[in-house]
């Protein structure tokens, strides 16, 4: 049974996906999208995070989902990043896109998470943020504004991709 032709153009996009390799730090592109997008959003706990609270700190702003493979593998080098800085004014914000709490909370069973996890549902941070392609990711400086954006996964502790961030640190 053969498939239908727009099936097979979504199994090949996937496969190319799927097979495409971790971006390098120089993927990461300068952010021309204008005035940074406003957000706040409840955590998995229900506490409110608004970014206007991050000011004068370093954000990694990356939207993801459960069902995203990428995402999932970034996850672990995100956390790393956040060690390597630790004592630094840098925080990572993980905005969940749309998914059922109970989906997340498994998910943060099998690999626990340091740092915040919103809730987006009804995605509309994730519409104000013009996110198309999971995951994506924002770096935004400590004045507020967004600096570096990228759509796929990255290595989070990659020397080239620290030294970016920390230039952006005190």
């Amino acid at each position: 049974m053969s498939l239908l032709p727009s099936m097979r153009f979504a199994a090949a996009l996937c496969a190319l996906w799927c097979a495409a390799p971790s971006h390098a730090a120089g993927d990461l592109r300068s952010w021309g999208g204008g005035p940074t997008p406003a957000l706040e959003l409840n955590d998995i706990a229900g506490r409110s995070h608004r970014l206007a609270d991050y000011r004068g700190q370093v954000v990694l702003l990356n939207f993801w989902a459960t069902w995203c493979t990428p995402c999932r593998e970034e996850m672990p080098s995100m956390a790393q990043l956040k060690k390597t800085l630790a004592g630094r004014p840098f925080v990572v914000l993980a905005v969940n896109v749309d998914e059922p709490e109970s989906r997340v909370r498994n998910f943060l069973a099998q690999l626990p998470l340091d740092f915040p996890v919103l809730m987006d549902p009804g995605k509309v941070a994730t519409a104000a943020w013009k996110v198309r392609i999971l995951p994506a990711s924002f770096l935004i400086a400590r004045d507020g504004r967004v600096r570096y954006a990228l759509t796929g996964e990255l290595d989070w502790a990659n020397e080239h991709v620290v030294r970016l961030v920390s230039e952006l640190l005190p």
